[in-house]
Parts: structure tokens; C-alpha cells; sequence
């Protein structure tokens, strides 16, 4: 079954407070939430992954 991660956005000004990233079979082995954007600010360095 591919990945599944529920990611956070910590920018204060962002309403945002989860989102799920559900990957396909072909993600590559060293891809990590870096190389994403809050889909409400758009914002890269304040994406962080919850840990369950």
C-alpha cells in the first residue's frame, strides 16, 4: 500500500492545521515533505510531518 502522511503547516498566518499526502507506488524512496508547499500559504519551510 503507498504512503500516507498527514503533514501540518506551523506558519502563524496560515489557517491550515492538516492535510493528508497520500503518494503514489512510483514516489521515490528519498522524496520528503521539503519538496512540498502548504496548499493554503504556499508556504515550504513551515511544513512539518505528524508523527502518530
Amino acid at each position: 500500500m503507498p504512503p500516507t502522511e498527514e503533514i501540518t503547516c506551523t506558519d502563524d498566518d496560515c489557517f491550515l492545521d492538516l492535510f493528508e499526502n497520500h503518494y503514489t507506488y512510483d514516489v521515490p524512496e528519498d522524496h520528503s515533505v521539503s519538496e512540498l508547499s502548504c496548499p493554503v500559504c504556499g508556504g515550504t519551510d513551515c511544513l512539518e510531518v505528524v508523527e502518530l
